[in-house]
């Protein structure tokens, strides 16, 4: 069938944008994808609410080999814009903390959306459609189990590895090698930490106890909550913090931002109260209790001098924890890493090396903090691809 002006590979977030764009050009544009139905991810997103957005969003929110690649993009496709469109389809959404923002009612809204959309641009959508492989010689062949298509331009907006279980694949970077595209290697990002064993038994016990807490890493630093898990820790800081970790780096933990332990210690030094006691006002009483085992900290107040007082201090701001690993993909929300931003144009998303191949999305090595910042890239990245493809 066809040929096609444009055909778009993945129905997700990037991919619809992207088709919906070409196709208000006038481009005749197919989107193929293998899962059996569109928008899987913005489906899940925020709890089924689909944090679509942040009134942030900006360069600063995003980590790749280049930061300031998401630049152009991101000033050309905001998020007023898309929240023009989701006016322009009676769609109510809402501001949370930390200029999060999603629907009132649910993420399913989004996909009928863009369906609508798509639907209004000529864009055909072909589902369960599994592709083997892509060519280019005048013009791009994608061969999949239904036929083969043709078109002048392709856009590889497959996401990255995270989510296996919606389907997932690697397609995309290996498309990218093929054509000779730069990969930077790919890792679970926005992702839980687990364990080493040692410390796993040490903090048995904790499982679903949660506070607020100032994580830093290699000169970055979160604050949010964090929550014990049955393998590790995980929560909002926590998930933050895990795309700039390294295997065998330490987490520094304020475990009491806000608070000045040692002026709450040394008003206490000549009390008969016992350390958990005193560091349960501000701390859970189960992990107060078990922090203080593990560096023998289980004692009467007055039973300290200065100089463990000043060393108790410095701990509860600078805690550190050296974790085993993060989760796997199935627990990651994105994947960084991806398709090197130094092979594509900023402002189309074009390859430099291959004429008329574009990229979208999560494929692409820009990866944004939590609370919006993915999907927003994957609409201004689309919206980029569909403006010149």
């Amino acid at each position: 069938m066809g040929p096609y002006d444009v055909i778009v590979i993945g129905a997700g977030a990037a991919g619809l944008m992207a088709a919906i764009e070409a196709g208000k050009r006038g481009r005749s544009v197919l989107v193929v994808d293998h899962a059996g139905s569109m928008g899987k991810k913005i489906r899940i997103s925020g709890g089924g609410r689909c944090n679509f957005g942040n009134t942030a969003a900006d360069h600063h929110n995003y980590m790749s080999h280049n930061p300031l690649f998401c630049k152009s993009a991101l000033a050309r496709f905001t998020v007023n814009d898309f929240i023009g469109l989701l006016e322009k389809h009676g769609i109510a959404w809402e501001e949370r903390e930390q200029g999060q923002l999603f629907c009132v009612r649910e993420s399913g809204e989004i996909v009928k959306m863009l369906a609508k959309e798509c639907s209004g641009a000529g864009v055909k959508l072909l589902l369960n459609c599994r592709i083997s492989s892509v060519d280019k010689k005048e013009i791009f062949s994608v061969i999949t189990d239904k036929q083969t298509f043709v078109s002048d331009s392709l856009i590889i907006a497959t996401g990255g590895l995270s989510y296996p279980q919606l389907g997932a694949t690697g397609l995309g970077y290996k498309i990218a090698r093929q054509f000779g595209i730069n990969v930077l290697e790919t890792k679970p990002a926005l992702v839980p930490f687990v364990f080493k064993p040692q410390d796993s038994a040490i903090f048995d016990g904790l499982s679903g106890i949660s506070f607020e807490a100032i994580v830093r890493c290699r000169g970055r630093e979160f604050q949010g909550g964090i929550l014990f898990t049955h393998e590790g820790l995980s929560g909002p800081a926590m998930l933050q913090i895990s795309t700039f970790w390294d295997r065998g780096e330490p987490l520094v933990l304020d475990v009491a931002p806000g608070i000045d332990a040692q002026e709450e210690f040394s008003a206490k030094q000549q009390s008969a109260m016992e350390m958990p006691t005193l560091l349960s006002r501000f701390l859970p009483k189960r992990f107060a209790r078990k922090w203080c085992e593990l560096y023998g900290y289980s004692r009467p107040m007055r039973s300290f001098n200065k100089k463990e007082i000043m060393e108790v201090s410095r701990r509860i701001h600078e805690w550190e924890i050296i974790p085993a690993r993060t989760e796997d993909y199935r627990t990651a929300e994105v994947t960084s890493g991806g398709v090197d931003t130094d092979e594509l144009s900023s402002k189309t998303m074009e390859s430099k090396k291959v004429s008329g191949l574009f990229f979208a999305g999560e494929v692409i090595d820009v990866t944004g903090q939590l609370g919006g910042y993915n999907l927003q890239w994957a609409w201004s990245s689309g919206f980029a691809a569909g403006q010149y493809a």
